[in-house]
């Protein structure tokens, strides 16, 4: 893959590596253990412009390309993968400022965001609008120079620690384009978090609802137009698919090589079980799904980069594949180590768990074939 990128991109990714086996990996373990958020080390990752990929440098940004992104997530994710998602999701809310936010938003936040002086999260699931959106119910009403929000959002990653909510509320009931998109603040009067969720996987990450009774944000902090607050989000699902993407490929390839590895130690028979035609031969399926796997994440990055017209489509099968893909790889390294890979101290046991949440996240895989067949059968 090195010959498809260039030194700069090399250089990136090299950096990305030296941070997640550094700083990440060692202490992977113990803090998916003991539900650690570890937001000092989240924070180092500003220092290498890893908290702005694709903001503008104006305001503390990298403005770099997706394709970057997607090799420094790769690489991130490698040293574990819960962190390196959050901070995925901080370049969403970012990004979605810095792009469709007016100057004084943007130079108001990013500073702030860009350095991970403050983190932010990403708010638009609820309880009973997940795959469908669109059908929203939180509410914002217009009373003066304020908004009056309340309601109840589902799922969100960094609740209660993050410092600056990007969030989605309806403000008509024109479906799709009655909703719009508001900066809101953690010490907000009104806004609270329900309690952590216990999680399959992502346990170094808090999970939980962000409630808002009552909220009331200056109309300043609402982000373009009245309801084009959906339009916003969607926007920002391809490159977010791409991240997701990422994450699940890195995890897939330390799985991958801690199979390796095992199979070339472990010996059964007489002989290590790399040994046997059977271990081999999984070995080398699993090298070659991966390796598809991120010929596909690439392909599709570029075309988001070049802003193909056929781009959603292609960071929809790049989500499905590199998706369903790790998961799988992660799976059979898992088996390879056989009873061992069911403890905690290999490792593998926790990328499984860590990587199943990639399959449902940023869209569905049952959405994203709805999406792949949808451009396939349009006139």
């Amino acid at each position: 893959m090195s010959a498809l990128f260039s030194d700069e991109q090399l250089m990136i990714q090299d950096m990305a590596r030296k941070f997640g086996e550094a700083q990440l990996l060692p202490h992977s373990e113990a803090w998916d253990r003991d539900s650690h958020f570890p937001v000092d080390v989240i924070k180092q990752a500003a220092e290498l412009g890893f908290a702005g990929i694709y903001v503008s440098e104006d305001v503390g940004g990298s403005a770099l390309t997706r394709t970057d992104a997607a090799l420094i997530f790769e690489q991130l994710s490698y040293g574990d993968v819960s962190t390196a998602a959050f901070i995925s999701i901080h370049n969403m809310a970012s990004w979605m400022i810095d792009t469709f936010g007016s100057d004084a938003q943007r130079q108001a936040w990013l500073p702030w965001l860009t350095s991970m002086e403050l983190i932010a999260s990403y708010c638009l699931t609820e309880p009973g609008a997940g795959s469908d959106a669109a059908s929203l119910k939180t509410r914002a009403v217009r009373e003066g120079d304020d908004y009056v929000i309340t309601g109840t959002k589902q799922f969100i990653s960094g609740a209660g620690t993050s410092d600056v909510y990007v969030l989605m509320a309806r403000t008509s009931d024109d479906g799709a384009k009655g909703v719009s998109t508001f900066i809101i603040e953690k010490d907000t009067p009104g806004l609270s978090f329900g309690a952590n969720e216990r999680k399959m996987g992502w346990k170094n990450q808090p999970t939980a609802q962000v409630i808002l009774d009552g909220v009331r944000v200056p109309a300043a902090n609402r982000i373009g137009e009245e309801g084009h607050g959906f339009r916003f989000a969607m926007a920002g699902l391809d490159g977010g698919r791409l991240n997701i993407a990422a994450c699940a490929l890195g995890g897939a390839q330390l799985a991958l090589d801690k199979a390796v590895a095992y199979a070339k130690e472990r010996e059964q028979f007489g002989k290590p079980i790399a040994s046997f035609q059977n271990t081999a031969f999984k070995l080398a399926d699993m090298e070659t799904e991966l390796q598809a796997a991120r010929v596909m994440l690439y392909e599709a990055a570029g075309r988001l980069d070049r802003k193909a017209p056929d781009a959603t489509r292609w960071c929809a099968m790049a989500k499905r594949f590199v998706t369903d893909t790790a998961f799988k790889v992660a799976n059979d390294a898992l088996q390879i180590h056989g009873g061992y890979g069911y403890l905690a101290d290999y490792g593998v046991e926790r990328i499984v768990r860590d990587l199943r949440v990639h399959q449902i996240l940023e869209g569905t895989n049952e959405i994203m074939r709805v999406i792949i067949s949808r451009y396939m059968l349009k006139d």
